[in-house]
C-alpha cells in the first residue's frame, strides 16, 4: 500500500473530474490518499484533508493534476520531505508535467512496479537578511521594482565580493528549470533542467552590461536595494516580501532538490521544439 498526496488545479473542471476518479481508483487498489484542504473541498472529500504541513508526511508519491503552476505548488509543499512528484498535464504545454491525463493510471502502475526514474531538479533558497524568513523556489527568485515607470537600483555581490550595480526593472536569479520561465522573456539563456547552476538575468537594464551570468551552484548571490526606491521579492511568480532601501537578500542552492517521476517519454529538447515551433527541415 502506498500513501499518495493529490494536488489539483481546482478551477479546471477536467482536473477536478480526474481527481475524483483517481481517488476512487487508488482506494480500490488499497492505497491511502491525502489532500490539502482546498483540494479536498473541491472534490467534496473533506475526510481526506490534511493541513498543508502534514500532507507530505509519510507520503510515497505526490500527483499534480494541472499545469506548471500546479507543479510549482506541489513541489513547494513536498520537496523538503523528498517526495517524488508525478505531473499530469491539464495546462497548455507544460515544461514540468510528465504525462497526459489518459496515461495516468498506467503511470501509477509503472511507479508501483518500480519501472520509472527520478529526475532531480535544483531549487533555490532565499533569505531576507536581518530576519528569519526563508523561501524556496523551483523556477526563480526576482528582486523587482515596485513603482511603475521607475527602475530600481540593485547592488550585486557574489560570494562576499562586490560585482556591479544595476538600474533595471529587476534582477532574476533562476534555476535551469526556471530558465524557460520569466528569465526567458528577459532574454536569458535556455539551460537544460538537469544541470545545476544559478542564472542571473537583469530585466530591462539601463546599462551597457545587460548579459546573463551563469554561475556555479556553490555560489552565493547577495542583492541590496540602493537609493530611494523600494523593491519587491517574487518567488516562483508570487510576491512574498517588500525590501526597503538598504535591505538585502541572500540566495543560493537549496539543500534538497525537487524530485520528479520520469518514464523517459518526455524529452526536454522535443518539448522545446514544440514550444517554439522549431519544425524539422
Amino acid at each position: 500500500m502506498h500513501r499518495v498526496a493529490l494536488f489539483l488545479h481546482i478551477h479546471r473542471d477536467a482536473a477536478v473530474a480526474q481527481g475524483r476518479a483517481l481517488v476512487a481508483w487508488l482506494h480500490e487498489r488499497g492505497h491511502e490518499v491525502v489532500l490539502p484542504p482546498v483540494d479536498a473541498a473541491a472534490l467534496g472529500r473533506d475526510d481526506l484533508a490534511r493541513p498543508d504541513d502534514e500532507v507530505p508526511v509519510g507520503v510515497d508519491l505526490a500527483v499534480s493534476l494541472g499545469g506548471d503552476g500546479s507543479m510549482l505548488r506541489t513541489v513547494g509543499v513536498v520537496a523538503d520531505h523528498g517526495v517524488p512528484v508525478l505531473g499530469v498535464n491539464f495546462g497548455q504545454l507544460g515544461y514540468l508535467t510528465e504525462i497526459e491525463p489518459d496515461g495516468l493510471t498506467h503511470a501509477i502502475e509503472s511507479f508501483e512496479a518500480g519501472d520509472h526514474a527520478i529526475e532531480e531538479r535544483m531549487r533555490l533558497v532565499v533569505g531576507i537578511d536581518g530576519t528569519d524568513l526563508r523561501y524556496h523556489a523551483l523556477n526563480e527568485v526576482v528582486v523587482e521594482k515596485v513603482d511603475s515607470g521607475r527602475t530600481v537600483r540593485l547592488r550585486l555581490d557574489l560570494n562576499g565580493d562586490f560585482f556591479t550595480t544595476y538600474a533595471a526593472d529587476g534582477l532574476i536569479v533562476a534555476t535551469p528549470t526556471g530558465s524557460t520561465a520569466y528569465a526567458l522573456s528577459a532574454r536569458g539563456p535556455i539551460v537544460d533542467p538537469v544541470h545545476r547552476a544559478l542564472v542571473l538575468t537583469p530585466v530591462a537594464p539601463h546599462s551597457l552590461f545587460d548579459r546573463s551570468l551563469v554561475l556555479s551552484p556553490e555560489d552565493h548571490v547577495h542583492i541590496t536595494v540602493l537609493d530611494d526606491r523600494e523593491a519587491a521579492i517574487a518567488v516562483d511568480g508570487l510576491i512574498v516580501h517588500r525590501l526597503e532601501v538598504g535591505h538585502s537578500i541572500t540566495c543560493h542552492e537549496a539543500a534538497r532538490p525537487a524530485r520528479f517521476v520520469s518514464f523517459g517519454g518526455k524529452d526536454f529538447h522535443r518539448t522545446l521544439k514544440r514550444k517554439f515551433g522549431l519544425n524539422d527541415r
